[in-house]
């Protein structure tokens, strides 16, 4: 236990550095799949070929490690939550919303993690979890009705706003159902899994398109995204994020996505992409003050 607390520095910074980079990708795959030349999905493809390729090509320098059939199944769930679910949401997503509306939602993970702590673990919800939760709510239905409103082709609708909750459950499903899986194996070996796995799913609904897609009528700056996105905010992120969850507890993890609204609302803003409104802050405190809610009552009770 001692040994764990000492090195749950590890965890933070790895934490740190996988958050920072997603706060980066949101502005990255907005403009990426803004372009349209490459579909959400087979942005996907390509993504989990390239981890895979990555994590198997890291693993075979590393000593083998051997994975217990009967957890084959369970890491294939784990890959359609924290891979599949996550990214294919989010690749889908965020061509429907603004990318501060996309940050300031995904605050929610915190949220998203103590209910399901309430049904993994029993943990109970308490009056100022609820309220917490009201808050939160009520800062998400302002940040839709001033973004509907808004006009303009930037704008974040419906359905955008479903995706971006459904990226945030899937990956506080991940996070929170298969700690025990992943402090098993090493990272190396458990990530090279997910992503094989994830690439099998994904194949053969793309696989056409890729081998029809024109290549040469790709943006070059599309061809850096997408590197930046294979190497950065898939084989280094996912290489973190494992560590983290090692070290420190999965609702510790999620409070890093406090990083991914400050990232890339100032990116956006700064680059002309989004622009800041009195409504936009007012439910971006909403949202945030009933996150801090919850993790004080879970605190407390802790």
């Amino acid at each position: 236990m001692t040994n764990n607390k000492s090195n749950s520095w590890i965890g933070h910074v790895a934490c740190f550095t996988a958050y920072l980079i997603f706060g980066f990708n949101i502005i990255v795959c907005k403009d990426l799949t803004g372009g349209g030349e490459i579909s959400p999905l087979a942005i996907f493809t390509l993504r989990a070929i390239g981890a895979s390729a990555l994590f198997w090509l890291l693993g075979a320098f590393l000593p083998k490690e051997k994975v217990d059939r009967k957890d084959f199944p369970k890491i294939l769930v784990a890959s359609m939550l924290g891979l599949f679910l996550t990214q294919v949401s989010f690749l889908f997503g965020i061509r429907q919303c603004t990318p501060m509306d996309w940050a300031i939602l995904t605050v929610l993970s915190p949220i998203f993690t103590m209910f399901i702590a309430a049904v993994a673990i029993k943990e109970p919800i308490t009056i100022k979890k609820a309220c917490g939760v009201a808050i939160s709510f009520a800062g998400v239905v302002t940040l839709i009705l001033s973004s509907s409103h808004s006009g303009g082709a930037e704008s974040t609708t419906i359905a955008g706003v479903l995706l971006c909750l459904l990226n945030v459950l899937s990956f506080s499903l991940y996070l929170g159902f298969f700690r025990p899986l992943i402090q098993k194996y090493n990272v190396v070996t458990f990530m090279k899994w997910m992503f094989l796995f994830s690439l099998i799913v994904s194949l053969p609904f793309t696989s056409r398109e890729l081998a029809t897609l024109e290549w040469a009528a790709i943006p070059a700056l599309h061809y850096w995204e997408l590197a930046f996105l294979i190497i950065f905010s898939t084989f280094i992120s996912y290489f973190l994020i494992p560590v983290g969850q090692k070290h420190i507890r999965p609702t510790a993890v999620s409070l890093y996505s406090y990083l991914q609204p400050i990232i890339a609302s100032g990116i956006s803003i700064w680059i002309g992409m989004d622009r800041l409104t009195p409504l936009k802050v007012i439910s971006a405190a909403a949202v945030v003050a009933g996150v801090i809610l919850v993790n004080r009552s879970r605190a407390k009770e802790s």
